[in-house]
């Protein structure tokens, strides 16, 4: 862990900002097993604090990366985690000035959606889904529109189980 975090963990945090987007993807799935690998808590330590500052960049792109690669690390991660850690983080990116950004936050919300139990669903993603399904943006509101109805079924199925 710790040749790892002093010496390569820099080098794919940046390459989310690389010119090539199937590094950007590459390395969005890398901290995923990264968090998988050394758990969440040596993530929250190590890796979300540098992808905290990837969406605090200029690039809509870094950020739209830094996006994916936070809704990837959360599916490796504790429920616990996930919530108190990254779904505050993920919820504020609703407002990125960039539509392409918004509309990852929404498709990042369905894909992490199900970890969580029906009061942090109904109370936090809903809100913000239904905020983003009046989005100034056609492909915002259509991703948003598309996680709220994936969301809805898997939490619908899920109460009938019970």
């Amino acid at each position: 862990k710790e040749f790892f975090t002093d010496r390569l963990l820099s080098l794919c945090v940046g390459w989310l900002g690389d010119d090539i987007s199937s590094i950007r993807e590459a390395a969005a799935k890398d901290l995923q097993e990264l968090t998988a690998l050394l758990g969440s808590e040596w993530s929250v330590s190590n890796l979300l604090p540098r992808v905290r500052q990837v969406m605090e960049h200029s690039s809509y792109l870094r950020r739209m990366n830094a996006v994916r690669a936070l809704s990837l690390m959360a599916t490796a991660m504790d429920v616990y985690t996930a919530q108190w850690e990254v779904l505050p983080i993920l919820l504020e990116m609703h407002c990125d000035p960039v539509p392409n950004v918004r509309f990852n936050v929404a498709k990042g919300l369905g894909m992490i959606g199900p970890m969580f139990n029906p009061s942090v669903y109904e109370g936090q993603i809903v809100t913000i889904l239904e905020l983003m399904k009046e989005d100034s943006d056609r492909d915002v509101r259509f991703f948003a529109c598309q996680s709220s109805d994936s969301l809805c079924a898997t939490f619908d199925k899920k109460r009938n189980e019970n």
